[in-house]
């Protein structure tokens, strides 16, 4: 893509970076009118980043199914009867491979994930290497292994990770509607574990899960009220799959994405926002709103774990349209006047 010369302006006025978020006071941003909320967000945005630029990350799974948890959205459970096979776990030349056509293709950061409900050390053993190498390749890093005993945040740190990634999926009073065999404050506790060791934060959740806007705006609250906020915030759209709780799941209105996606941005202003599964059911119309509205990180690639997400040159195309351009890494960050 060829390289932009617009220069963008910052508002005059810092926004400021909160962690005491009421989840009345997020409501009341969920419930603006639609445009206001976007133009806000997007005024936010140019504060903290340069909104021509879009920072891609690939996601694969390397260990598939046969998951303990019971997560109503996921296909990889044990405990769901789904179309997604088992697989064993991949080999380091086989994760070093997708890394380095993922590198190629323009991506910045490689997320590797695996269907555990939390590592043990053996195998949390296998995947340091794999760390290392797709770390020189010059790649940023980042995992989701579920919950971490203590010192295994810290046998990551030291392989070369740099983002470790553990969503909250949703509202805490949602939450045990969605999943029950882990507690929403085991999740709180292995994010501990994470800070603790030194590594950034990838953290995020679902929507269309049937929940409320209530429930939408605890989430929001609950990311921004993190200290520090995460330095990534995956935002996903219900990926509804056959033989999971949550297959059958209400349509939510693309609208109601925009808005989560703009509030996301007002209350954790210096976090990415990365438009995450779900996006290939979204319109490009759609997307660019969401762009307009803070997302500033997308996932690339043409599958995110089990399920489908647009393909390489789908994004290369709409980039492309929209004038966008991908982050080259972390130094391209512009914070404007911050």
């Amino acid at each position: 893509m060829q390289q932009s010369t617009i220069q963008f302006q910052s508002p005059s006025t810092p926004h400021p970076q909160r962690g005491n978020w009421r989840v009345e006071e997020v409501e009341a941003l969920f419930a603006l009118p639609l445009m206001e909320l976007v133009f806000r967000a997007a005024e936010i945005h140019r504060q903290f980043f340069d909104p021509s630029r879009v920072q891609l990350s690939t996601l694969l799974s390397i260990k598939t199914g046969g998951c303990e948890e019971d997560c109503g959205y996921c296909a990889q459970s044990a405990h769901h009867d789904t179309p997604v096979e088992d697989q064993p776990m991949m080999t380091v030349d086989e994760v070093v491979a997708a890394a380095r056509t993922a590198r190629d293709n323009g991506a910045t950061r490689f997320c590797m994930g695996a269907a555990w409900r939390g590592p043990k050390d053996a195998d949390l053993a296998k995947t340091l290497e794999m760390v290392r190498e797709v770390k020189a390749l010059g790649l940023e890093t980042c995992a989701t292994f579920g919950l971490l005993k203590d010192g295994q945040a810290e046998r990551l740190k030291d392989a070369g990770l740099d983002y470790y990634n553990h969503n909250l999926d949703t509202s805490p009073e949602k939450y045990a509607d969605i999943i029950h065999t882990r507690e929403y404050n085991d999740r709180l506790d292995t994010l501990g574990k994470v800070r603790t060791a030194g590594l950034s934060v990838c953290c995020g959740g679902i929507i269309g899960i049937d929940e409320t806007r209530r429930d939408r705006a605890g989430l929001i609250a609950q990311l921004a009220n993190l200290d520090p906020q995460p330095e990534s915030v995956p935002i996903n759209q219900l990926a509804k799959i056959e033989g999971t709780p949550l297959g059958d799941a209400a349509e939510l209105d693309w609208t109601e994405f925009v808005r989560t996606i703009a509030v996301a941005r007002i209350t954790l202003p210096a976090s990415f926002v990365r438009l995450s599964a779900g996006r290939r059911g979204m319109s490009e119309a759609a997307q660019a709103l969401c762009f307009l509205a803070g997302a500033n990180s997308i996932f690339y690639g043409d599958k995110l774990l089990t399920t489908g997400n647009p393909d390489v040159e789908a994004d290369r195309q709409l980039m492309q349209k929209l004038d966008l351009l991908p982050l080259e890494s972390p130094a391209d960050i512009s914070e404007g006047d911050n």
